[in-house]
């Protein structure tokens, strides 16, 4: 059975990376326009590079959490494809094989003009004059508000594809993200949604099981219930 799962800032918040939206979150500080737009990048570079440079220095040190195991370990037992609207690596280092990055990566740079030339830097800083081999100028692997998703239309394929849907950790807020959920292929694929609040599902009339749990406390229970469900 193939198993789709997509993930938000909730998923990592009991790794000590803070949601978007919490009154400590990561825009609480800033403003989006200023660090987050591609307007922001051609008007002040250093103000944007730094502001991801912090980013990474925030994630050093910063460990999977029980929600992220328990969905590296359904590949025991399941096909199963993350997809993420996170930007921090924490999905690979508990083990998830299968993953893709909506809103980018940010361990990663690529050249202002496209994706030809991606590079992995870790967990270091960015130099502000850092240059592809071709010598155009980097910037940060991120999905910039108001640029398109490119990843958007596979993640859109790999739900039609799924038998079951697991959605942890999103209010379902940011678009097009949050449509994905609409993009089931039928009303019977099963939805199961591990999130304190309820988020805003599209009208759909899948079975739709919530646990209202953190996902370090949700997901290992969603985990075991899946495999009593369909392997036991």
């Amino acid at each position: 059975m193939k198993v789709v799962v997509f993930t938000g800032a909730g998923v990592s918040a009991d790794s000590g990376i803070p949601t978007y939206r919490s009154s400590d979150g990561l825009w609480a500080n800033y403003k989006i326009e200023d660090v987050c737009t591609p307007e922001a990048l051609a008007r002040d570079r250093a103000t944007v590079i730094n502001f991801y440079n912090m980013r990474r220095r925030e994630m050093a040190g910063k460990l999977p959490n029980a929600g992220h195991k328990a969905i590296a370990e359904l590949e025991q037992y399941f096909d199963v494809e993350v997809i993420t609207q996170n930007i921090d690596n924490l999905h690979e280092a508990a083990g998830s094989t299968k993953i893709i990055h909506l809103h980018g990566e940010l361990t990663k740079l690529r050249e202002d003009s496209g994706e030809r030339y991606i590079t992995d830097i870790g967990l270091r800083d960015q130099r502000l004059d850092e240059t592809a081999p071709n010598g155009e100028l980097l910037r940060p692997h991120i999905v910039f508000f108001g640029e398109a998703v490119p990843m958007f239309d596979k993640a859109r394929e790999l739900v039609k594809e799924a038998d079951i849907l697991v959605v942890v950790g999103t209010s379902l807020a940011v678009y097009p993200a949050a449509s994905l959920v609409g993009w089931v292929r039928d009303n019977n694929v099963p939805i199961y949604v591990v999130d304190p609040s309820v988020p805003k599902i599209p009208y759909l009339r899948n079975p739709i099981h919530h646990i209202k749990e953190r996902a370090a406390v949700g997901v290992p229970q969603l985990k075991e219930e899946l495999i009593k469900k369909y392997k036991g």
